[in-house]
């Protein structure tokens, strides 16, 4: 037995063709990954945040309003990137446009989730 042999047999030999697959055998598989992460998160959470701003540009006053925080307020102002909000009798806050959570109905409660 010539060292040769003995030095391949210790090592599992010489490689087998078709093992691997190469980059293509890999690569397909990624991209059936990254389509499905597209589809299931990155592409609604980009039609939610465009829905989110079409929202937010047609704010106008009088519209009632819950923020981030919890505070709830009816618009009285409209700014290019704030809001002057009335909480409360002889209270108003400015806040930015950014921080509104959703618009609610008029004879919508704080608490009702929308579906």
């Amino acid at each position: 037995m010539s060292l040769d042999h003995c030095v391949l047999g210790m090592m599992g030999g010489p490689p087998a063709e078709g093992q691997g697959g190469g980059l293509g055998g890999m690569l397909v598989p990624m991209l059936i990954i990254f389509a499905i992460f597209y589809f299931m998160l990155i592409r609604p959470q980009q039609r939610k945040e465009k829905e989110r701003k079409a929202m937010i540009e047609s704010l106008k006053s009088g519209a009632r309003v819950m923020f981030s925080g919890g505070i709830l307020g009816t618009v009285t102002n409209v700014k290019d990137q704030t809001l002057v909000v009335k909480v409360a009798d002889n209270v108003k806050l400015e806040i930015a446009r950014s921080a509104v959570n959703r618009v609610l109905e008029k004879d919508e409660k704080a608490g009702d989730e929308e579906s």
